[in-house]
């Protein structure tokens, strides 16, 4: 038995990074995938392709998570399509970096509408479907970055701080009705975008963490096939950081 399996599970930004290698591991679990890009309609359903071949039901959504009519929307056409919404994990996010004395209002409104205003709207949108069915796993991305704080993040690290206190709060209201809410804190995850950064650089930060390499997306998504699944059936309201002992 696959521990996913007739699973359906909503992933916002699920085409590429972290997002795409939770949505390919979940479908080798045999999670059926609903999954929301921004704007790469090809890459989308390119996996959308991909996940059906693993046997499972697969859907990419063009929708915007930060927008809270899309994101109810999003969740009722998901019911329609899927029958259930048994998972919801919010990955969505954006970085904006700056040192404080130039980041511009604009910036730090809009990494915080992105990365955490999006994830109260995809829990509200939720919430109704999760709490007929009295059950439900919501699992928000944070970030490393949000327990330790980082220079030139300011509008980063307060968002996935935030998420951390969203995410004890609902699993707090919602632990009555089997709805666990729990945060995952990646550290230095290397995906495409890394691979455009400078290799002495990558390799400094690799050599500072114990387990001396970076994350990959299959690390994250591991960590999520756990807390989706019903091995975590009695952990709510915790956060899980997968960063190679980095903030050890």
């Amino acid at each position: 038995m696959k521990l996913l399996e007739g699973k359906t599970a909503i992933i916002t930004g699920g085409s590429r990074g972290i997002g795409k290698g939770i949505a390919e591991v979940f479908a080798k679990n045999g999670a059926n995938v609903a999954f929301t890009y921004s704007s790469s309609e090809e890459a989308a359903l390119e996996l959308q392709n991909a996940l059906e071949k693993e046997g499972v039901k697969a859907k990419a959504y063009k929708s915007d998570a930060a927008n809270y009519q899309q994101a109810q929307e999003l969740a009722e056409e998901v019911v329609k399509e899927f029958g259930s919404i048994d998972i919801l994990i919010n990955n969505a996010g954006i970085t904006k970096d700056n040192l404080l004395m130039r980041i511009t209002e604009e910036d730090f409104d809009k990494v915080i509408e992105v990365n955490l205003k999006s994830v109260f709207n995809m829990t509200k949108a939720v919430q109704r479907t999760m709490l007929k069915q009295r059950k439900g796993s919501i699992i928000n991305m944070s970030s490393v970055v949000g327990l330790k704080g980082n220079a030139g993040q300011t509008n980063y690290a307060a968002s996935k701080a935030g998420i951390l206190g969203f995410t004890k709060s609902v699993a707090l209201e919602l632990g009555s009705r089997d709805i666990r809410c729990n945060a995952i804190a990646p550290g230095f995850i290397e995906t495409e975008m890394t691979g455009k950064l400078d290799a002495a650089t990558v390799q400094g930060w690799r050599d500072a963490i114990p387990l001396k390499r970076g994350g990959t997306p299959e690390d994250i998504a591991n960590a999520c096939v756990f807390l989706a699944s019903d091995l975590s059936a009695y952990i709510t309201g915790q956060v899980l950081n997968v960063d190679g002992g980095m903030l050890t």
